[in-house]
């Protein structure tokens, strides 16, 4: 007789040994184990064909994300100025207030509101103005209401190029109002805030 065909035959009575064992212990289970025991091998097979490979890739993705955070840092680091000099915070936050205009130049930026209308043929009528100083306040908030007349395609020009103009500025809230259906005209209360350093 061949060794290999010994070896097989060995191999064979092993697994035969074992399918008999696992049946017997199959049949001591009952039903509930059995479909117990089907759950814990569906739920082994979804874990390695489905949950393993999402993990896998979730961990690349925040990989990914990591060196991206990093790249954008080492680009253009806050808190830092021209020459590579550390700010520490209150230099930082007086970078931040230094932004805003300074609280005398309010006259300048409400003639540049009027010039703009104007541009745009925006009828401004009666607007009103009233500066809030809060004394713990670092701003000031200059609260203007414009009510403005004209096309829609006009007051929206007039408010894009404004906000672009005036980057302290903030409108707070718009309302539109149309004499009739027909009328192309509307008119428009915007109630806008400029913020001002003080």
């Amino acid at each position: 007789m061949d060794a290999s065909f010994l070896k097989t035959g060995t191999i064979q009575t092993q697994l035969d040994r074992l399918m008999l064992q696992l049946r017997w212990q199959a049949g001591r289970l009952g039903t509930i184990g059995k479909i117990g025991l089907g759950l814990i091998v569906v739920a082994g097979i979804y874990f390695f064909s489905a949950v393993l490979p999402q993990d896998s890739d979730l961990q690349k993705l925040k990989e990914r994300a990591e060196t991206l955070q990093l790249q954008e840092l080492a680009k253009q680091s806050p808190g830092e100025m021209e020459g590579g000099k550390k700010l520490n915070s209150d230099q930082a936050l007086q970078v931040f207030y230094d932004y805003f205009p300074r609280i005398d130049s309010s006259p300048f930026w409400i003639r540049e509101l009027v010039q703009l209308a104007k541009k745009h043929g925006v009828d401004l009528s009666s607007s009103e103005y009233r500066l809030m100083n809060e004394s713990d306040a670092r701003l000031a908030r200059y609260e203007m209401i414009l009510p403005v007349k004209g096309r829609y395609p006009q007051i929206r020009a007039f408010m894009a190029e404004a906000l672009v103009k005036v980057p302290a500025m903030a409108i707070s809230a718009i309302a539109l109002k149309r004499e009739n259906i027909t009328s192309d005209k509307l008119e428009v209360r915007l109630e806008i805030n400029l913020y001002l350093n003080k």
